[in-house]
């Protein structure tokens, strides 16, 4: 089945980026079509005589969505579609105002400073936020790691449960807000300090060895694999299409890319894992 998305977010969250990358994945994508015009189209790109992986319809760029007009959309098109769910791009006010200010273009929300602007259209488009199937928090990744994200959620082609994603990080770094779940393994011996394997990560088998070799890593990836076993038939049944789990250590290079590596390994996951912090 075509997958259909509604992408939106706040402006400079990374809806371009993240519409390019869809693009690259073979999807139909659309920017800026008229709401009124959406439920047609989507009919039309999803009809049998086309083969696209998925559609994406890229919303917000004028900053004039409002939620009840998208979400109105968005339960049409379920009528029509049962495929169909909705992106949300967030990213922290500062991480916004850098962005804004290093490439001088104006908000699209019209306010007396740009801190207002930000402020306004995050609340107006809240409940989209709230109705969202999927949101990718940017505000830590740069352009090549939200397509990065991109190629790894999508890549795979559409499912008919659950999707699976996991994501290494590093504390130091901040926890992402875009996940469900969030699993600490900074209790395991860290392999920065020891010498011959802090150039190294998680990714490499020296690295992996001593990370796994070791029992308390080994009943951590075992209580996390017998949990999500249980939790994903869970989900599904609740109608959830999307599920992100986290992984931490201190800097995301060593201890949470070998766990969360392992842990798909078990899972038997087909999307690989996105390592967040793998090269900070």
């Amino acid at each position: 089945m075509t997958e259909v998305w509604l992408v939106t977010g706040l402006s400079g969250a990374g809806r371009s980026t993240v519409a390019a990358a869809l693009e690259d994945l073979g999807w139909f994508v659309i920017d800026n079509l008229p709401l009124e015009l959406v439920v047609r189209v989507g009919e039309l790109a999803t009809a049998g005589s086309f083969d696209y992986p998925g559609v994406a319809f890229i919303m917000g760029r004028s900053g004039q969505v409002q939620s009840e007009t998208l979400l109105e959309v968005e339960r049409e098109l379920q009528q029509k579609h049962e495929g169909s769910r909705i992106m949300f791009l967030d990213a922290p006010d500062e991480v916004l105002i850098r962005r804004f200010e290093g490439n001088r273009r104006r908000h699209p929300f019209p306010a007396p400073t740009l801190a207002d602007a930000i402020a306004g259209e995050r609340h107006q488009l809240q409940g989209i936020r709230d109705a969202a199937d999927l949101v990718i928090d940017t505000g830590s990744l740069n352009v090549n790691q939200l397509r990065r994200r991109i190629n790894e959620t999508f890549g795979a082609g559409p499912t008919a449960s659950l999707r699976v994603s996991l994501v290494s990080f590093g504390y130091s770094n901040g926890l992402p807000r875009d996940v469900d779940l969030v699993f600490d393994c900074r209790f395991l011996p860290n392999p920065h300090w020891v010498d011959e394997l802090r150039p190294l990560t998680g990714l490499d088998q020296p690295v992996a060895d001593y990370v796994l070799g070791q029992d308390a890593a080994q009943h951590f990836v075992s209580d996390v694999v017998s949990m999500l076993e249980w939790q994903i038939p869970a989900f599904v049944a609740e109608g959830k299409s999307y599920l992100t789990v986290a992984i931490g250590c201190t800097g995301g290079r060593h201890r949470s890319v070998a766990i969360a590596e392992e842990i798909r390994h078990r899972l038997g996951l087909s999307s690989p894992v996105f390592h967040r912090d793998i090269a900070r």
